[in-house]
């Protein structure tokens, strides 16, 4: 059965951010293992019986509240700046997500907002993007709060031809995901984005060294990562609701 619930919420959006530059890296875990650092009340969502955790680099853009048009450089609400995250996949009523064990911004006042207003675990990194010949080069060092041992640099190069991923496979498992859980408390939220489909591709990883993954409390298995690249999309971001 997809777990795509794609459709577009009524109600207010907050923000309109574009990401751009997608690079999912996942590994396969025992569910088990990733099962014990869910909190209560979530369900490990899994495909055909195997668990994936993931590490996404990328970049924001356009990221502003709601009200604000968008004027050029005078209407963001920040300019484009790196991110990561490190996640999995859960399920909660039915509703497929995304659980964030961590997630790296090099803007500050990114992470204070998000912190607040959507009640996950952002960390401010020192981060820098550096596009090659045909690919890029991706560093980040987190600084704050602690743990601060969480570190990335990754080289690679997309390949082959774009195009969205196939109803009922693997990279839609991983990729087309519309809903975030989060944590306040014992309290969990759930949080809704819209977008168009992911355009996809393949990807070329030249070189790969990083922490984060044992931050967030995984021993990264020894076989390479299933590797897809996106140019991004733009997005519309919900408010919170309990859940």
């Amino acid at each position: 059965m997809s777990r795509v619930s794609r459709f577009r919420p009524e109600g207010k959006v907050v923000m309109r951010p574009q990401w751009s530059n997608l690079l999912f890296l996942h590994w396969e875990f025992e569910p088990a293992l990733v099962q014990k650092l869910l909190p209560a009340g979530l369900e490990l969502d899994l495909f055909e019986g195997r668990a994936y955790v993931g590490l996404v680099p990328f970049q924001m853009a356009e990221v502003r509240p709601h009200f604000i048009p968008n004027l050029g450089k005078w209407g963001h609400f920040h300019s484009r700046f790196p991110e990561m995250n490190v996640r999995t996949y859960v399920v909660r009523d039915g509703i497929p997500g995304v659980w964030f064990f961590s997630l790296d911004a090099a803007s500050s006042l990114a992470v204070i907002t998000a912190r607040l207003w959507f009640c996950l675990p952002y960390f401010k990194a020192r981060m820098r993007v550096r596009e090659t010949q045909g690919g890029f080069d991706y560093w980040s060092k987190r600084l704050w709060p602690a743990p601060f041992e969480a570190t990335c640099r990754v080289r690679y190069t997309p390949s082959g031809s774009s195009r969205q991923s196939e109803p009922d496979s693997l990279e839609e498992f991983l990729v087309e995901r519309y809903v975030l859980y989060s944590q306040r408390g014992k309290q969990l939220f759930r949080g809704r984005v819209f977008h168009e489909p992911y355009p996809i591709q393949g990807a070329k990883v030249q070189s790969l060294r990083e922490s984060c993954l044992r931050a967030a409390g995984f021993k990264r298995p020894d076989q390479k990562p299933h590797v897809l690249f996106s140019r991004g999309v733009d997005v519309e971001v919900w408010g919170l609701e309990k859940c």
